[in-house]
């Protein structure tokens, strides 16, 4: 079977580059027995992508479950995915087969499996390595012979250097990884998927056929599409459905798109209650942005005072200037700090190095410098914890991956 033939056969619609890729990397490993990791956005069309690799594969005339690992409740989980016996718990009036053990033989195809809690983590990864469970319950070890397929919209590396997912399970899962492209990745088939979804809906509710124009095109092509092949999917039926004319115009759809959503630019936010997006390099550009700010508000101020100063009282050698910390009244005199700005360093040179001499501040010729100051937070950590990297990387609050590159940046022994 071809390229082409699976895209009718499965329904597949679109000639992106990236999406023939994936489809032909289904079509190659679906005859062997490897487990695939499906990675892909949300509604990107992950589980089309696992029905192609089992009714490709030997086991076609098996079993194919498709389970939402994060639709399952955590209380019961388990019990969902390996069974339970009687009497296992409240409400287990008898024996029940797990999905593992009703498709032997067959295939599942575990989405969002990032979802799963630790637990059940390591029952899967036992099923894995061994092809072995056992019921919630029970004490019996069972066998099971199927093939299984996972995906997730989560960064699994992420999670598991956060330890919310189990390195060796990731690694197990990710025999073979097939990475599904977002919409916005396929412009080319925006219009055509849109064409086909619109007309599915005129032929269920017999309703005109849609014409897109080219501006419309044009703004669908454009656009982000943040949920994908399902957001796209949505607004063509809301629109077969709503509007009444053959001719759907740009000023039509941009009624059915988020504004937040129309341009294809990317941006980094973060929404309440979840964890920012926003990379380690992009918050030390941020850091390193404000220093310059900062010190060349100080440099202005300094030289205003100088230049706007004639007393000569303000100055306790010849040509050395200083600034007058002012004091209130009733406590003591103005006292007076010596302070020498380094007109050597350019405005664009703050971002490596900065040095203030201020001796009542930071002491005297103190070099403030973010390389030496991160270089020191990391041999501090390093000894408090007696040199567990892990620990030492908790408590800088950075992954023990970033850490690792940092001791050998500034070629620390640990």
């Amino acid at each position: 079977m071809d390229l082409q033939q699976v895209k009718r056969r499965f329904g597949i619609i679109g000639n992106s580059a990236k999406l023939n890729y994936a489809l032909q990397t289904a079509m190659r490993v679906a005859s062997t027995e490897l487990t695939v990791y499906i990675q892909g956005e949300s509604g990107s069309g992950k589980e089309s992508f696992s029905k192609i690799i089992h009714h490709l594969s030997p086991r076609k005339h098996g079993t194919f479950i498709a389970i939402n690992c994060g639709a399952l409740p955590e209380g019961t989980i388990n019990s969902e995915l390996f069974g339970h016996d009687k009497g296992a718990f409240t409400g287990a009036v008898d024996n029940r087969k797990g999905y593992f053990e009703s498709a032997n033989g067959g295939t599942i195809f575990l989405d969002e499996v990032g979802e799963l809690p630790l637990e059940t983590q390591s029952r899967l990864l036992r099923v894995l390595e061994n092809g072995e469970f056992i019921r919630v319950g029970s004490s019996k070890v069972q066998k099971t012979d199927v093939r299984i397929i996972t995906a997730t919209n989560r960064d699994l590396i992420t999670e598991v250097e956060r330890d919310k997912f189990r390195e060796d399970l990731y690694y197990r899962l990710a025999t073979l990884p097939i990475a599904v492209p977002p919409l916005r990745e396929r412009p080319g088939d925006v219009a055509l998927l849109f064409q086909k979804f619109a007309f599915d809906a005129s032929e269920k509710y017999r309703n005109e056929m849609m014409e897109l124009a080219l501006d419309a095109e044009q703004l669908l092509m454009n656009y982000r599409w943040p949920g994908n092949i399902r957001q796209l999917k949505n607004i063509a039926e809301q629109v077969s459905v709503l509007e009444e004319g053959p001719h759907i115009s740009a000023d039509t759809l941009r009624k059915y798109l988020p504004e937040r959503a129309e341009n294809n630019l990317p941006a980094v936010y973060k929404e309440k209650g979840k964890e920012s997006d926003v990379s380690e390099r992009d918050i030390f550009y941020k850091v390193l942005i404000d220093l310059k700010k900062d010190v060349s508000e100080l440099r202005k101020v300094v030289f205003g005072m100088l230049e706007n100063s004639d007393s000569p009282e303000e100055f306790i050698e010849p040509n050395k200037p200083s600034i007058t910390r002012f004091i209130p009244q009733d406590t003591a005199q103005a006292e007076t700090t010596d302070y020498t700005p380094n007109t050597s360093v350019r405005t664009d040179e703050v971002y490596q190095h900065v040095v203030i001499e201020d001796k009542d501040s930071v002491g005297e010729h103190e070099v403030l410098s973010l390389e030496a100051k991160e270089e020191e937070l990391i041999r501090k950590a390093l000894l408090k914890n007696n040199g567990r990297r892990k620990k030492a990387a908790k408590d800088l609050g950075i992954s023990e991956r970033t850490l690792y590159r940092k001791i050998k940046q500034y070629e620390i022994e640990s």
